[in-house]
């Protein structure tokens, strides 16, 4: 038996050929996209204010009086959904690692980028004074990508790996990484702050913390069950304050920056989200300004 072209088949009691949808050509269908005005069967509707629209107008944003960028998914966060959800926690790893290995061959570079608060360095003679107080700024920074001991970067980078790439998932990349590096700059801060100003510290716990928080944070957000991180992060705050050598000021400063941050970026009102998570890491970068200046006027 002969059979029709899908396009010329009539509609029951008329003479008219039945609309096929222009992405499903074998399917007929009475509705057209509000925008286009092409035919679509009910698996390509998409629902609009008035009547559906086809999933290229949805894409393009055709006609909506918004930009097409309004169309694409988004984070819990507001941030873009990436092809690669873990790109800057590898970046971060990476950095963290090419750091490490620089100073194994090069151990004089520790002394260089440590967190120093104030200090007298004799070498080379006839030595001289070093440290944040006397206008290094920048080991506030660089002392959160430094680590001597394997073991010492082993342990964060695991924490980094494990929290990072959810973090990052589910806040975007910009908003990630400011809040990595902004916990971390709070750590240095809560450090410089109450340490010795003789007392040098290096790592990145402070922004591994800072994760920790967000976690916890985010899990609230999300109603997980916050068992086991907040048992992991339990375990590990003990560890804090009882194994010798640990700069606890950092891993405080990180967490509290970290729980800040994430209440701003996951709890900021969807109409006034951008402005919201801008003004609470604005705060935080300033607290952490503020706490650094304080304390080098103390020391000068």
């Amino acid at each position: 038996m002969d059979q029709q072209p899908p396009g010329d088949r009539a509609a029951a009691g008329s003479g008219v050929p039945t609309p096929t949808c222009y992405r499903h050509p074998d399917r007929g269908t009475g509705i057209s996209c509000t925008r286009c005005e092409r035919p679509i069967c009910p698996e390509c509707m998409v629902s609009a204010s008035v009547g559906f629209q086809c999933p290229d107008c949805v894409r393009q944003g055709s006609g909506t009086g918004h930009h097409p960028a309004a169309s694409r998914p988004r984070t819990l966060a507001g941030g873009s959904v990436a092809a690669d959800p873990r790109l800057v926690t590898k970046i971060l790893l990476g950095i963290n690692l090419a750091v490490f290995l620089l100073v194994s061959v090069r151990p004089a570079l520790v002394g260089d980028l440590t967190l120093l608060g104030r200090a007298w360095d004799p070498s080379p003679p006839p030595g001289s004074i070093e440290g944040v107080a006397e206008g290094q700024w920048y080991r506030l920074v660089t002392s959160m990508f430094l680590h001597e001991e394997v073991v010492h970067i082993g342990f964060n980078m695991l924490g980094l790996w494990w929290l990072g790439g959810q973090l990052e998932a589910a806040l975007g990349r910009s908003r990630y990484l400011a809040l990595y590096l902004l916990s971390g700059l709070a750590g240095s801060a809560l450090t410089y702050l109450l340490a010795a100003q003789n007392q040098p510290s290096l790592g990145a716990s402070g922004a591994v913390y800072g994760l920790f928080g967000a976690t916890a944070v985010l899990m609230r957000r999300m109603n997980y069950d916050m068992r086991p991180v907040l048992v992991l992060l339990a375990i590990n705050m003990v560890f804090t304050f009882t194994w010798g050598g640990i700069a606890w000021e950092a891993h405080i400063g990180g967490l509290i920056a970290g729980v800040a941050i994430a209440i701003g970026m996951v709890h900021a009102p969807r109409e006034r989200r951008t402005a919201v998570q801008a003004g609470v890491c604005a705060l935080v970068l300033l607290a952490s300004v503020g706490i650094v200046v304080a304390r080098t006027m103390s020391l000068t």
